[in-house]
């Protein structure tokens, strides 16, 4: 089970680029995930028609098997999981070819990892791994599909980056947040201690969802980072 008491949702990674594919396993790992990577087309195919995977992010240009051959064989085999096609490969043909294949999506690299993560939750919420569409912790409702925030039945204005920092503090509920991963969620940049970009996003944040009302949900865990969670568990 995951940390929110929700099933594990499982994914594979088939990229054979070393940095590409550590960065990914991390940023998914970080955002609640169930991680496998392969560095190659064959290891891809087999983890994925014996793995019972929710997702698959898939690279086109791949040692042993291309990523066409893989998606083809998954398909032939009768998997329906998502997959989503990441790829330098940026022409309209290639988009086409993958999309008539099976694929899910389509995403050119270079990307930014907060796209990619918006993506993934998407195909998640078409596929069979049913996320929420509604975050819930006391009386503070985030909803996921109308990107709307509500406390006790009052509506929040948010902004993006606002909207995105309570998104992951709500889906990890209960966890102390370090800046790094904050940094690395939201912003999509390394954390660097000179800033205090994110101190002052979770100021404002708080002001928004946590002032107006008696009950503070978000508090600082010193030299830690951040935590969202119940008055009862605080």
């Amino acid at each position: 089970m995951s940390v929110s008491g929700l099933p594990s949702v499982k994914i594979l990674i088939v990229e054979d680029e070393p940095k590409t594919g550590d960065y990914l396993r991390q940023g998914l790992v970080e955002a609640g995930f169930v991680v496998d990577l392969a560095r190659d087309g064959l290891d891809g195919l087999h983890l994925a028609l014996s793995g019972d995977y929710d997702l698959v992010v898939l690279d086109v240009m791949l040692p042993s098997l291309d990523g066409w051959g893989v998606l083809k064989s998954v398909r032939r085999s009768g998997q329906h999981m998502p997959v989503l096609f990441l790829t330098a490969r940026d022409q309209v043909e290639d988009r086409v070819r993958g999309l008539e294949l099976g694929a899910d999506d389509y995403l050119v690299k270079p990307f930014a990892f907060s796209e990619l993560l918006a993506r993934v939750r998407t195909l998640l919420r078409r596929g069979k791994a049913k996320e929420p569409e509604v975050l819930r912790v006391a009386d503070l409702e985030l909803d996921l599909l109308r990107r709307r925030v509500t406390r006790a039945g009052a509506r929040i204005d948010l902004t993006a980056k606002e909207f995105l920092l309570l998104e992951l503090l709500l889906r990890r509920q209960g966890e102390v947040l370090p800046r790094s991963l904050i940094a690395s969620q939201v912003w999509d940049m390394n954390f660097d201690s000179d800033t205090n970009v994110i101190e002052v996003a979770v100021r404002r944040l708080r002001a928004k969802v946590d002032e107006p009302f008696e009950q503070r949900l978000i508090r600082t865990v010193r030299g830690m980072g951040y935590v969202l969670e119940a008055p009862e568990q605080m």
